[in-house]
């Protein structure tokens, strides 16, 4: 039986009248991949802040380390025993170079006051050794990709001397490519007998990587699973209590041609891009990560002028050189992400939902009216059935589902023809995904045209009625999304 490094026993966690944590039992084993799963709110960011010890347990729960109890779980006791949180802002220094980043801890340990560069750069490229990674020492954290800097913060804590590295969503923003290195560094951990907690929203993911899953749900540990003797249906049954099932989407069959672009190109980004987007129609537009994709819908918007070729709206010829005339071409943007370009996090859901409608409900006086405003805001709280304590709750305070939502009634509120979906359920619990597979197809049976960039196969094909699959700036294919298996998809993004 092997040996466990960390085990939590009757662990619960009151916030004031809210019980987060109810009674709850983990543990991990010494070099074990453990993937923590659960829908937003089911207790597993404060699950994850007890181990780390920025939470402490209410009385009569019990933390074990190595067999030995730790009576008070603190921040500074936690680093002490080998326990290394990534989270998904990643806490580095981005004006510092790979080496400070990760050689830091050792610094600050040793009081040195002095950087000793050779020394740092030589203690940086030891722990990239480690796990058979290997980045350029002296580039600024800043000057590198989201993948790239999973790397340093692993390395940071590898050389921080971690014994357990939690991982929140740490897949979030990576393509199907960097997943699979970030796998393979994971294992490399598991070879170092260092135990790694991945947190996750992807069932692949979980299905791949992980040997054991433990499941919560509204606060409550549902069980501890062997990755092996589950499906992706059953997970998210155990996760959600419901069973998701859906059908594909049938080849389009209407003729009203809503958006057209022929031979659109921009130098450096993508080239004669022709595609065709009929009315009520739903596109994917896939491919990998570098492929051009988000470069061509942003030029549909406005925010990345071509080079040549031309865009029509209802036969139309436009040119859009702002968001502000793809807009009054009645095209609509919903980035990926939300939290920086889609919303404005401090404010509440009412202002974000009537920033693209602020002409519409002024009042005769040309003053906000605020009955217009409530009255626009409460259309799409009730369309969309967003879920908020009141609409002048900040959205900051909302859970990731429902500020999709908020981003998508923002952009609805302007009635496009087009909508631009740009991964629209990142880093959002499959509940949650769902509902707005669910908002996608509504929204498609009222008639609006929606292009949708994803890097999930199954999200393709089981939520679109055409596919177009994007390299290295080109489209490469284009297919009716039925006819494909995720299997078959993988390969053709991949040059298979």
């Amino acid at each position: 039986m092997a040996e466990k490094l960390l085990e939590m026993r009757n662990i619960t966690k009151r916030f004031g009248g809210v019980l987060a944590l109810d009674s709850v039992d983990f543990e991990i084993e010494k070099g074990e991949i453990h993937c923590l799963v659960g829908e937003n709110g089911s207790g597993k960011s404060t699950l994850i802040k007890i181990i780390s010890g920025i939470h402490s347990p209410d009385p009569g729960g019990e933390i074990y380390v190595d067999g030995k109890r730790i009576s008070h779980q603190k921040s500074s006791n936690s680093v002490r025993e080998g326990i290394q949180v990534i989270y998904q802002d990643l806490s580095l220094f981005p004006n510092l170079t790979v080496a400070e980043n990760i050689a830091i801890s050792s610094r600050v340990e040793t009081g040195s006051r002095l950087m000793k560069w050779k020394e740092t750069e030589e203690e940086a490229m030891k722990t990239m050794d480690k796990i058979g990674v290997s980045l350029d020492p002296r580039r600024e954290v800043s000057e590198l990709s989201i993948a790239e800097r999973q790397i340093v913060a692993i390395c940071r804590a590898i050389n921080a001397k971690a014994r357990l590295v939690i991982m929140d969503e740490p897949t979030a923003s990576l393509s199907k490519k960097e997943v699979q290195s970030l796998i393979r560094v994971i294992n490399e951990l598991q070879n170092r007998e260092i135990s790694t907690i991945f947190v996750s929203h992807k069932l692949d993911e979980i299905m791949e990587v992980a040997q054991r899953v433990t499941v919560l749900r509204d606060g409550k540990k549902v069980g501890a699973f062997d990755a092996s003797e589950l499906t992706r249906q059953r997970l998210s049954f155990l996760m959600t209590g419901k069973e998701f099932e859906y059908s594909k989407l049938p080849p389009y069959s209407g003729d009203e041609v809503v958006l057209e672009v022929r031979k659109l190109s921009r130098r450096n980004n993508y080239k004669e891009i022709d595609l065709k987007v009929h009315k009520g129609e739903i596109v994917s537009i896939t491919g990998l990560m570098g492929s051009g994709r988000t470069e061509f819908v942003l030029s549909l918007f406005g925010m990345n002028p071509p080079d040549e070729g031309e865009i029509f709206v209802e036969g139309k010829r436009v040119s859009p050189g702002s968001a502000v005339d793809a807009m009054r071409a009645g095209i609509a943007y919903v980035p990926e992400d939300r939290l920086q370009h889609g919303l404005i996090m401090e404010q509440p859901v009412s202002k974000n939902i009537v920033l693209t409608v602020l002409k519409r409900i002024l009042s005769r006086i040309r003053l906000l009216s605020k009955v217009k405003e409530r009255t626009e805001v409460r259309r799409w709280i009730d369309e969309l059935s967003i879920k908020i304590p009141s609409i002048d709750s900040p959205v900051n305070t909302l859970s990731g589902g429902n500020q999709q939502r908020v981003v998508i009634a923002k952009w609805l509120a302007i009635n496009p023809k087009v909508l631009i979906l740009d991964s629209p359920t990142v880093g959002i619990d499959v509940a949650a995904k769902d509902s707005i597979y669910k908002i996608i197809r509504e929204l498609a049976a009222e008639g609006i045209s929606i292009i949708m960039i994803t890097d999930e196969a199954e999200e393709a094909i089981y939520h679109s009625n055409t596919t177009y699959i994007m390299s290295a700036g080109r489209i490469i294919g284009k297919y009716n999304s039925i006819e494909l298996t995720e299997k078959e998809l993988y390969e053709k993004i991949n040059g298979q």
